[in-house]
């Protein structure tokens, strides 16, 4: 039977409640692992906590967007926090994804396509004129040719990825309810599972409240 496996979003400065996200959400039926994002990341004693963590999947969401050069060596930077997955941005280019990995060492490179907080109207925004989705295909193309370990991109992207892309998916934007924040491009855990996603992101639906409580909803959502 494949085992559902989440990151837990880490989103918050407070030491306190990060420590309690990790000892609450423990359980034998889901395999978990701790995404820790810039505002963690740039806390003051965020790289401390990290470099103490043991025996936890850990992902620095750290989205490296820069020179290759200047990606290598922020990926060499971080190599004493002993992350086992870190993210680049795939818009970097080919060079810098390939410089990232070339410097990764057991560490898996993730290269994110399009944030799941922007649409259509979004990307043309910036300048893109090509539709979103095809839009990510294209990178997951480009992420396959950088040997990269693993993709973020939407759970509403994932089965189109998964036909271009063999390794792992990674998906954000997954909510229970109608509360979507300042996601747009969102579905259920469910959906996602069977759309082809491998992890799934969640943040504010595990951690916000009873996270034990919130932890076991998600457990019936999946076995519904």
């Amino acid at each position: 039977m494949k085992i559902n496996k989440i990151f837990i979003a880490c989103d918050s400065t407070n030491i306190s409640k990060i420590k309690e996200i990790i000892n609450k959400s423990q359980n034998s039926k889901i395999k978990i692992g701790y995404k820790f994002g810039l505002e963690f990341l740039n806390s003051k004693k965020g790289r401390n906590f990290i470099s103490k963590l043991k025996n936890k999947i850990t992902f620095g969401d750290y989205k490296f967007a820069d020179t290759p050069s200047t990606c290598a060596s922020a990926v060499k930077a971080v190599k004493d926090l002993k992350f086992n997955y870190l993210t680049i941005h795939i818009s970097s280019g080919l060079e810098a994804l390939k410089a990232a990995k070339k410097n990764s060492g057991k560490t898996k490179i993730i290269g994110v396509t399009i944030l799941t907080s922007l649409d259509n109207k979004a990307i043309k925004e910036i300048g893109f004129n090509r539709e979103l989705k095809k839009l990510v295909v294209r990178q997951a193309k480009l992420a396959k040719k950088a040997k990269l370990d693993a993709i973020v991109c939407s759970a509403q992207e994932a089965k189109i990825v998964k036909k271009v892309f063999k390794k792992e998916i990674i998906t954000p934007g997954i909510r229970f309810g109608s509360k979507f924040n300042d996601q747009k491009r969102v579905l259920t855990p469910k959906q996602a599972y069977k759309n082809g996603s491998d992890w799934l992101v969640i943040g504010r639906p595990i951690t916000k409240g009873n996270i034990r409580k919130n932890i076991q909803t998600l457990i019936d959502h999946l076995n519904q």
